[in-house]
């Protein structure tokens, strides 16, 4: 009986000893001012100290950029638009001379005398040096005839433009302060997708009449990115941080920047369909810029390296037609007369393959080594051209600052007309052309596509041009009828923009 009792106190005291250790470890009694209970985890509480230590140190060397310059206008009539790419609001219109509202009042009121009105602009910039360099964007400084730097302190000075790049469409300008706070330039060809990022400009400051930066958050949501030819005919935005970060207008030329506090980007522009922030901002990698501000801030000109050629991404179905083992290159569409690559033997529709010894897999990979190449500098490019490989020396030219009059070369290059897999065509005439927008002087045009056909299927549409079949010219309708009333497989067809392959039928 006693050894029974004993047994039954030491099982007790065990089941006592058990519960105060699950009761600790489990945290059963917890009080109610717990940092479970009383709000967000402790790891946001740094996320937010990060934020605010962020704008602290880096807020004061974001600058807001004012510009105007005088233009003349004719008819008296004073138009604003908001129809920038990169979302300032500016004076003139978007139809340019043709603009029917003038011509409206000149029907009816006659030609008014000409007239000068100030356009204004706004952007953003940071300081990258205590001596008074900002670095902004060009686009923010382009034609200013007066440049006014208002500092997050309030005090204003006057810019004066040390040196601008409109390819890369980066500007440093300069105001008369010193011991002025200089923000680090870090190193954007470490960013993440999904890194954390801080914008930060004057958005809307002439509205706001404040100073002081705006700071927005977000993550860097794609790198790489392309907006093309329609935000900038000679601009360069092949290579650019995306963000979500919002970006409205007047953020032009500010910082992105880091949670460490360097700036790993400059905002260049947003895709909007209302003008405002709907999530997809865009910023110049500072490691781009970088290659440049030391010849701005000493006004020299920049210079880029130039191949003289246009050329396109590869699909499948060009490769396979090809001969190719993948889609690994870029294709020559024409070959520009007078260029580099035309004196060095590049034909169109020759596939690069490798540019001075690096593997090209892209467009944008060609014109990044392209542009970056010394210019005077030979380079090895290998092509590919009628499934052999070629490798040829070419001599990296200087790209000329408008390439608006360099003519394609008229290579012997290169479709019966009654609705040939789908098509329907006209001869190219000059006032096609003209309104087409094409340099090209022969060729046929296309007036309609059937839908559902293997053109269709291919991506041709009205207005294009069609210039060559499998490589024959086809210079007129009669080209056209002769090159297509013999084929039997599928078609390489160069248009004015590039190569498509129409296939004998559609695949379902």
């Amino acid at each position: 009986m006693k050894r029974k009792a004993i047994f039954f106190v030491a099982v007790l005291l065990a089941g006592f000893t058990l519960g105060v250790i699950l009761t600790v470890k489990l945290n059963i009694f917890s009080t109610a001012d717990t940092q479970e209970e009383i709000g967000a985890p402790a790891g946001s509480f740094m996320m937010e100290d990060t934020i605010v230590n962020v704008a602290k140190s880096v807020g004061p060397s974001v600058v807001s950029i004012s510009t105007e310059h005088m233009q003349k206008m004719g008819g008296g009539i004073k138009r604003y638009y908001f129809g920038s790419p990169f979302g300032e609001g500016q004076e003139g219109s978007p139809f340019g001379d043709n603009d029917p509202f003038r011509q409206f009042f000149n029907d009816f009121f006659g030609e008014l005398p000409e007239r000068e009105f100030r356009q204004r602009g706004l952007g953003s910039g940071v300081i990258i040096n205590s001596d008074g360099y900002i670095l902004t964007n060009q686009h923010v400084i382009d034609n200013a005839d007066k440049i006014t730097v208002t500092l997050s302190d309030g005090r204003n000075f006057k810019g004066v433009v040390k040196g601008q790049d409109p390819r890369s469409d980066l500007a440093v300008i300069q105001i008369d302060a010193r011991n002025l706070p200089a923000a680090k330039l870090g190193d954007s060809d470490s960013s993440k997708i999904g890194q954390w990022v801080v914008a930060i400009g004057n958005p809307f400051a002439f509205a706001m009449q404040n100073p002081e930066p705006t700071v927005t958050v977000g993550v860097i949501s794609a790198l790489h990115r392309s907006l093309g030819r329609a935000f900038g005919r000679d601009r360069d935005y092949n290579d650019l941080i995306q963000t979500d970060a919002a970006i409205n207008p007047g953020n032009s030329g500010g910082p992105l920047v880091n949670i460490r506090g360097e700036v790993i980007g400059i905002n260049v522009a947003i895709f909007s369909t209302s003008g405002g922030h709907q999530g997809i901002g865009f910023a110049i990698p500072v490691s781009n810029a970088k290659k440049v501000i030391s010849k701005l801030i000493e006004g020299k000109k920049v210079t880029y390296g130039w191949f003289g050629v246009t050329v396109q991404e590869l699909d499948e179905g060009l490769a396979e037609y090809f001969g190719l083992p993948d889609k690994n290159g870029v294709l020559v569409v024409s070959v520009l007369e007078d260029g580099p690559a035309k004196k060095a033997g590049i034909k169109d529709s020759d596939i690069i393959r490798s540019f001075d010894n690096k593997p090209i897999n892209s467009v944008r990979e060609l014109l990044n080594a392209v542009g970056q190449a010394e210019v005077g500098r030979k380079v090895k490019v290998v092509v590919v051209r009628d499934k052999k490989q070629l490798t040829l020396q070419v001599e990296i030219g200087e790209r000329p600052d408008n390439l608006d009059g360099v003519s394609i070369v008229e290579q012997e290059s290169e479709t019966p007309e009654s609705k040939w897999r789908g098509l329907s065509v006209e001869e190219l005439t000059p006032e096609i052309a003209g309104r087409l927008g094409v340099q090209e002087k022969t060729g046929v045009v296309v007036m309609d596509v059937e839908p559902g056909s293997p053109s269709d299927e291919a991506g041709v549409v009205p207005g294009d041009v069609i210039v060559q079949i499998n490589k024959e010219p086809v210079n007129n309708k009669s080209d056209y009828r002769k090159v297509t009333s013999v084929l039997k497989s599928d078609a390489l067809v160069k248009l004015s923009r590039g190569y498509v392959l129409i296939k004998t039928k559609v695949e379902k």
